[in-house]
């Protein structure tokens, strides 16, 4: 019997009839077996790979067979346009089977939601902030809808588990359970990652059952056509993308909403036909350039990553980057965005627009052509989820005891393994603070619980991750998109604010700040990304990409003659790095002293720290290197240098307010706890003992 035949009859039918397919592809015959035996699983496939038909063709004979009611099947995404984008094909699936799909999120309306709870539909698309919405809200349909969950979809894994909304989807996940009073089957979908066993331990090693990862070779696949280009600035980038590949679809991606905005209103200055993606753009604005660009044939969208992720615009032809992005595992998603026809491959051109990015962008080549592909890694210690699940059940339950949340979600690793000093802790800085109160062992919201996080504020405990602070732009009614508050306050041009926003150059006319909106009018003058990003610092693998990329004596035989031409000039200017140990530069012309550690933003900012405060050595860190600004031998340095132990740099290391800011619900821990957590999720502690223990040469340079 093969995989195919254990499908339940209905579904066979309409796969081959309904849907017309005459085979099924390597993931979806080799998940048949495992999802139908109600494994928990994660189903591993390049973008395109059938991942979703690859969970739900089993989970539906499941659910015909074991004749399952009401609302039985959750489908988790990390983003609503992609619940939105899901919704028209699971649907058509579901009714073929006589089953009903709705979709979840916040931007569905209330009207329409107390139909779905009425209705209590088989299937519901939704993201783990909607999951907490319904568990929480003081209408009770909500929760008692969800009882009847038997099975979980998460879909692009990876992107949930490595941050802080992977835990809160697995916490919302074990109160299910609480709540259903059953185990529930876990199925994660995931291009390619670097771990995938420890990732489906994090996912469901601690619950009930088997877990198994099914990732069946994919055959033999075309090697994809990558190219890296100098340009030296965006405008020559824009010309570029303007003269190439016309009469084709290109998915151009930048790392910032700034960039985005400058390279679409420059490319519209070339007569190409031009949209643009973007998490500060509306939601109407986002939509329709997606529906415009998905049916049309000659023309340009440029994104953030909101389209890094498997939304569908239609068949692409090109994927182009400017610069490059953080990760590897990054740029195998917009490279898998390409080569989805048959007679097509997969393909990427990069576009560097300084010397800086073209080094980032040889180190993630060269990275990539090593065969590496970065770990899904969830940050440790999330204590301040666990001051969030506690506020939550409190909410949900009309009060919680003290003791109790470990019903809920203490069967979480990352909670149950709390020492009992911790979580006593937590509890009283949580009432010390008036966040929570205890009223015979019942905890409830005190007021500055309330005011922070309370029933008028709920939304902000919902999300665990921060979002800045934002005004509505709005041209008349029509809604543009956001901009940040913090631009305006510091925004120092003389006369007119001008911004750019959707592509197009607005005058601002009006802001009224009790309504939190902004009056613009459109200009042909110029204006500027109204966004103060801060920008992901370089890691330390990212940082020894670099060191290779420099202390290579080839280049390969896709990057063009002008980024040949560049890299040349780079290794000049860096002739004295050597490729297996770290470099003291010392300069004849002034008293500065670079020490080129190749050990990533944070590591060389907690070393150029830890040197300055309690080693008299005044010296700054960047990504690749710590600079020093004082008249010594560059030797001796090295011997101070050397006299520091990397416990005692680990001992010593503290966070400033703008760190601790940056944790959501840092207000719930005490001091000593935000520490904790922040110096176990912002220093790559390998990374800092490679960068102490590696040799280090002096050399004398001018």
């Amino acid at each position: 019997m093969s995989a195919f035949d254990r499908l339940d009859p209905l579904v066979q039918h309409h796969i081959v009839n309904s849907l017309g397919w005459r085979s099924i592809r390597p993931l979806q015959e080799a998940s048949i077996g495992p999802v139908l035996d109600g494994k928990h699983c994660l189903l591993l496939a390049p973008t395109a790979g059938g991942k979703t038909e690859a969970a739900m063709f089993p989970i539906f004979s499941r659910m015909i067979r074991e004749e399952w009611k009401g609302t039985s099947l959750l489908y988790i995404t990390p983003l609503k346009a992609l619940l939105n984008n899901l919704h028209q094909r699971l649907e058509g699936y579901a009714q073929m089977l006589g089953r009903e799909c709705e979709v979840w999120h916040g931007d569905v309306s209330a009207g329409r939601k107390n139909q779905i709870r009425k209705a209590s539909p088989d299937i519901i698309l939704t993201t783990p902030e909607s999951l907490e919405g319904m568990l929480v809200s003081t209408n009770p349909a909500g929760r008692e809808m969800l009882k009847a969950v038997r099975c979980v979809v998460v879909d692009e894994i990876h992107a949930f588990a490595g941050d802080d909304r992977g835990w809160h989807l697995l916490a919302i996940l074990e109160r299910l359970v609480k709540l259903s009073g059953r185990e529930l089957q876990r199925v994660g979908l995931s291009a390619t990652v670097g771990n995938p066993d420890r990732l489906l331990e994090w996912f469901a090693g601690h619950c009930q059952g088997q877990i198994e990862v099914v990732a069946p070779p994919g055959g033999m696949v075309k090697s994809p056509e990558i190219t890296l280009d100098y340009v030296g600035t965006l405008a020559n980038a824009a010309l570029v993308i303007s003269r190439l590949h016309r009469g084709e679809k290109r998915l151009v991606f930048c790392d910032s909403r700034s960039r985005v905005e400058e390279l679409a209103s420059l490319l519209r200055a070339h007569q190409v036909q031009t949209y643009l993606s973007h998490s500060s753009l509306s939601i109407e604005e986002r939509r329709t350039a997606e529906r415009a660009f998905a049916e049309s044939k000659d023309c340009v969208i440029v994104s953030t990553s909101t389209l890094e992720l498997g939304i569908d615009v239609g068949d692409l032809d090109q994927v182009i980057q400017i610069d490059a992005p953080n990760t590897v595992a990054s740029f195998l998603q917009r490279l898998g965005r390409t080569g989805r026809r048959s007679d097509t491959s997969r393909n990427c051109l990069f576009l560097a627009t300084s010397p800086k990015a073209l080094l980032r962008a040889a180190a993630l080549l060269y990275l990539w052509e090593s065969g590496f592909v970065e770990p899904v890694v969830a940050p440790p210690e999330p204590i301040h989820l666990l001051s969030q699940q506690i506020m939550a059940l409190a909410l949900q339950e009309g009060g919680i005891g003290e003791c109790d949340w470990r019903a809920w979600v203490g069967r979480l690793p990352a909670f149950g393994s709390l020492e009992a000093e911790q979580v006593e802790a937590l509890l009283k800085h949580l009432k010390d603070e008036e966040i929570l109160f205890s009223d015979g062992g019942i905890l409830g919201f005190g007021a500055e619980g309330e005011s922070l996080f309370g029933r008028r504020h709920f939304l902000e405990l919902l999300a665990v991750f921060s979002t800045p602070n934002t005004l509505t732009v709005l041209s008349g009614l029509r809604e543009i998109g956001q901009i940040e508050t913090g631009y305006l306050f510091r925004s120092q041009q003389a006369g007119p604010l001008r911004i750019v926003l959707g592509g197009r150059f607005w005058v601002v006319d009006h802001v009224d700040w009790r309504q939190r909106t902004v009056q613009v009018q459109e200009t042909s003058e110029r204006g500027r990304g109204a966004w103060i990003g801060s920008g992901q610092g370089m890691s330390p693998t990212m940082a020894r990409g670099v060191q290779t990329a420099l202390t290579s004596e080839t280049v390969p035989a896709q990057w063009s003659e002008r980024a040949r031409a560049a890299m040349e000039q780079q290794r000049k200017e860096f002739s004295f790095l050597s490729p297996d140990a770290n470099t003291l530069v010392a300069s004849a012309q002034d008293d500065r002293i670079q020490w080129y550690t190749f050990g990533g933003s944070m590591v060389n900012q907690i070393l150029s720290q830890h040197l300055t405060e309690f080693c008299g050595l005044p010296s700054e860190g960047n990504e690749l290197s710590v600079s020093f600004d004082l008249r010594m031998d560059a030797h001796a340095l090295l011997d101070k240098i050397h006299q520091v132990e990397v416990e005692e740099v680990l001992a010593r290391m503290s966070f400033d307010t703008d760190a601790v800011e940056s944790l959501k619900f840092h207000q719930t821990l005490p001091s000593e706890l935000q520490q904790r957590v922040l110096r176990a999720r912002l220093l790559d502690r390998g990374a800092l003992r490679r960068v102490m223990e590696s040799a280090t040469k002096v050399v004398f340079v001018g």
